[in-house]
């Protein structure tokens, strides 16, 4: 874990608060690996706040890399949807499990190989840019098994051909194990869905290798296309976006924009913790307020100072939560404590 933006070094052990930053993020950092369902847009619009913050982050000088586990659209579909929201991007700037899966295969098996592609057009352009061949049935002697989420139109026959093929056998890969993605209508299966419908047609003999957040192939990928030499993870999702921050070992924003509400954060394991935590992607605009612990024994952040029976002070929301995490992760009974702080903390 890093002890902070300005030193550059990594603690040992796990995180007992968020960190401090007395610079913005913006300008400690010089990539931003942000997820996008739930922290830049939902639902297909874009999140509060995000277009402004984001323009005046890439005004500032810090480079945007938009990094998204979905393996179904291509990099130059996912820019386009986010230029039409204002957040001017191209397909460059786009990484997704797609391509960590096609560079994972890519190194496993012959130049040329075919591969059972039970996904998406994004995953059959990421196999294509490796020089890899799609093929849809498990008697055309594929090298490998993929598959990526493939939106409404994956068909029934492709699962049962990647079955076919991976109980003869062949290596199985997956692009990513998301159980389910946000849709406007609700909750909806996602890849990891489909993966399992596979594996119980193997009997549960095998499983694939995965690529996708939180696995240290997507964290590769990211840092391969964009170069980032001081990355910071922006994301949602406690056990995607920070934890795959933490697999790779660089630190992470969460925005509480998305899927992880404030109990949940008080909750998370060691590798589930951010450095960081912001209400939405302003955070990346400012410095981030340090938590101290002071002589009595409470957490101080902001306007605000929390102990195990009692919150008190004024101020941002966000702040609170703060101190409420250090609360939290300083010992078994820190979290009890803390989520029972919440509602007077305004949240």
């Amino acid at each position: 874990m890093s002890e902070t933006a300005e030193s550059g070094g990594r603690a040992t052990g796990p995180r007992t608060r968020p960190e401090g930053a007395a610079r913005p993020l913006s300008e400690a950092y010089d990539t931003a690996l942000l997820d996008l369902d739930g922290v830049v847009y939902a639902g297909g619009e874009a999140v509060a706040h995000a277009v402004p913050s984001l323009a005046a982050a890439r005004a500032g000088g810090m480079r945007l890399a938009y990094v998204t586990n979905n393996a179904a659209r291509t990099p130059e579909a996912v820019a386009a949807h986010l230029t039409r929201l204002g957040v001017p991007a191209e397909a460059a700037e786009v990484v997704t499990s797609a391509q960590a899966v096609a560079r994972l295969i890519a190194e496993g098996v012959p130049a040329g190989a075919r591969v059972l592609c039970a996904g998406g057009e994004g995953l059959r352009v990421a196999l294509r840019e490796r020089g890899l061949v799609p093929v849809d049935s498990a008697d055309e002697e594929p090298a490998a098994v993929v598959q990526g989420y493939g939106g409404p139109e994956l068909r029934w026959g492709v699962l049962m051909e990647a079955a076919l093929a991976v109980n003869r056998g062949v290596p199985w890969y997956a692009s990513n194990l998301d159980a389910t993605i946000p849709g406007a209508r609700g909750v909806l299966p996602g890849n990891g869905a489909a993966v399992e419908v596979v594996r119980m047609a193997a009997r549960y003999r095998v499983s694939p290798r995965v690529a996708g957040k939180p696995r240290p192939p997507m964290h590769r990928e990211s840092i391969l296309r964009t170069g980032a030499r001081r990355p910071l993870v922006v994301g949602d999702r406690l056990d995607t976006d920070i934890e795959g921050a933490h697999v790779g070992g660089v630190d992470s924003l969460l925005v509480l924009t998305g899927v992880t509400d404030p109990a949940g954060l008080l909750a998370a394991p060691p590798e589930h913790r951010p450095t960081y935590v912001a209400a939405d992607l302003r955070g990346l605009l400012s410095p981030q307020p340090a938590v101290e612990r002071d002589a009595q024994g409470g957490f101080r952040c902001g306007g605000w100072r929390v102990t195990g029976a009692s919150i008190e002070g004024r101020g941002e929301p966000v702040d609170a939560l703060r101190a409420l995490c250090a609360l939290a992760w300083s010992g078994p009974e820190g979290v009890a404590a803390a989520t029972g702080l919440l509602g007077r903390a305004g949240w």
